[in-house]
């Protein structure tokens, strides 16, 4: 049978991915910050775009103590959000009569990475991130706002040090060239024999100008490792006694809080290892982050959550994180009937793109609100009662309940907030994982297991600490089926230390005291 060509005609569907619909999709995961660029740019290109202002910039003209007016119900909120100056919804569920004040906390301004001090344990290093002093006494201190305010790098604050340190030009060299070896922790990541080697001189003048330079503010930088960083802070303290330095030596003895062995090697009893034990917790490992910290940017919720008046939950959104555009039709049609061809052409696509722009933007904050009604009324027991009642939620069963897909969900979700009586909120913060009830009920959300196992811990006595084992038969007895790897899972994700350093150390302050 011979070969030929032949044309065929076929009619077939197939999706495609127009520009407008990926640029839609991207409006919709974009933060408030993000989206707010992205509309300065837009306005800059397109003449027709013309913002409309928010009443103020504190909530936007939203009082969150204010008594919520009732509405007509999702829908009726829904078909009213193009009119409305933002727009809210109450969601019929009963609530006890929470504060309105929302609750704010300052989080710790150190960074949560373990880095190098993975020997020394999760529960010690804990402890050191969240009670960091200055580590060394003087008449000012050390103010992280003046840091954080004038945006000193760490270099530039070491380099003005050094030019008020050494007089001659050579030991200026030098100590550059050590200055340019720290890392953004304030260690210094350099052999010295090597550096003698390139610049030509003895290694016992880099020593000799090292020991210069590790008396700089803050205390602890040019260390080599965390044991020369903490007796650094020791000796400008004038505490680096001997048996400090028997304690610093033997840093993963702390770590397993091994104090029997400990008071052997450093010579002291139980109540001064303990002294000493919160003297190194008031110490900086990381004296070089300081210069690091960027000021963060204030969260700026997406969606508000008060009580209302009937008992449920009065939800709208913040209008200071969603901006609103208007297309400017006088000005379309002023100077569209005097243009040529080519600027008629210009103008033309531009009230497209305007037009597109509005209702992406309608449709964007319509999808934030349809979402966050139905995660306040999955959550209604969280909002009343805490965490203890955080329900197991997962994108399907919101994607079901509203109607739209599980990527939807995903990017509505993402790097958004939500203001609520028990605080701000990250919206992904509602979608945890299910561990199943021991007794076949209503299965519980990992948080709050999490939260439980806390509480736990929190309320231990001395001869009685409770092992990963009997926190699970503890959990089982209160209906919750968990096995015991997720509870040293858990336990670990919290830094909180094994039962075998916990009773080490509860008995250790019980004999102290």
């Amino acid at each position: 049978m011979a070969l030929s060509p032949k044309l065929d005609f076929r009619q077939s569907q197939s999706l495609v991915m127009t520009p407008q619909l990926m640029q839609s999709i991207k409006l919709l995961q974009m933060t408030h910050v993000e989206l707010e660029q992205f509309l300065d740019v837009e306005i800059e290109k397109n003449p027709l775009l013309d913002r409309i202002e928010a009443a103020n910039d504190d909530f936007a003209g939203v009082d969150p103590a204010r008594d919520s007016t009732d509405t007509d119900g999702d829908e009726a909120a829904s078909d009213d959000l193009s009119d409305s100056d933002w727009f809210k919804t109450d969601v019929s569920d009963d609530a006890e009569d929470l504060s309105s004040t929302f609750d704010s906390s300052l989080e710790n301004i150190f960074p949560d990475d373990p880095g190098r001090f993975d020997e020394i344990g999760p529960d010690l290093a804990a402890q050191w991130k969240s009670s960091v002093g200055d580590g060394y006494v003087s008449g000012s201190g050390y103010d992280i706002d003046q840091v954080t305010a004038s945006r000193v790098s760490l270099n530039e604050h070491v380099t003005e040090q050094i030019s008020l340190s050494f007089p001659r030009a050579a030991e200026r060299f030098i100590a550059s060239a050590l200055a340019d070896a720290l890392d953004e922790s304030g260690y210094l990541r350099i052999d010295i024999v090597a550096l003698a080697q390139n610049l030509g001189v003895e290694t016992v003048e880099i020593e000799r100008i090292l020991g210069v330079m590790q008396t700089f503010d803050p205390p602890g930088l040019f260390a080599r490792d965390l044991r020369e960083c903490l007796a650094i802070q020791l000796r400008l303290k004038d505490r680096f006694d001997p048996a400090m330095e028997a304690l610093i030596d033997h840093l993963d003895l702390l770590a397993r809080r091994d104090f029997a062995t400990l008071k052997k090697l450093c010579g002291v009893d139980q109540a001064d290892i303990l002294d000493m034990l919160t003297e190194i917790r008031m110490l900086d490992p990381k004296p070089g982050t300081l210069f690091e910290i960027s000021v963060a940017d204030a969260i700026v919720p997406d969606a508000l959550v008060t009580p209302s008046r009937d008992g449920g939950w009065a939800i709208e959104l913040n209008a200071a994180a969603m901006p609103r555009l208007i297309v400017n039709n006088e000005y379309y049609a002023e100077v569209s009937t005097s243009v040529k061809a080519e600027e008629k052409a210009f103008l033309s696509d531009c009230m497209q793109t305007a037009n597109w722009l509005v209702r992406s933007l309608d449709q964007r904050a319509r999808t934030i609100l349809k979402v966050t009604q139905e995660i306040v009324r999955q959550q209604d027991g969280f909002l009343r009662h805490g965490v203890t009642h955080l329900k197991p939620l997962n994108l399907r069963t919101v994607a079901d309940a509203v109607g739209m897909h599980e990527s939807t969900i995903s990017r509505v979700t993402a790097n958004k907030f939500m203001a609520t009586p028990r605080g701000v909120f990250e919206l992904r913060y509602f979608f945890t994982a299910s561990i199943a009830s021991s007794e076949g009920g209503d299965a519980h959300s990992s948080e709050s297991v999490r939260h439980r196992i806390r509480q736990m811990i929190d309320a231990e006595k001395p001869d009685d600490v409770l092992s990963d084992d009997a926190i699970v038969d503890a959990l089982k007895k209160d209906g919750v089926d968990i096995a015991r790897r997720t509870v040293a899972k858990y336990r670990e994700s919290m830094n909180i230390a094994s039962s075998v350093q916990r009773r080490r150390e509860k008995k250790a302050r019980l004999s102290a005291s």
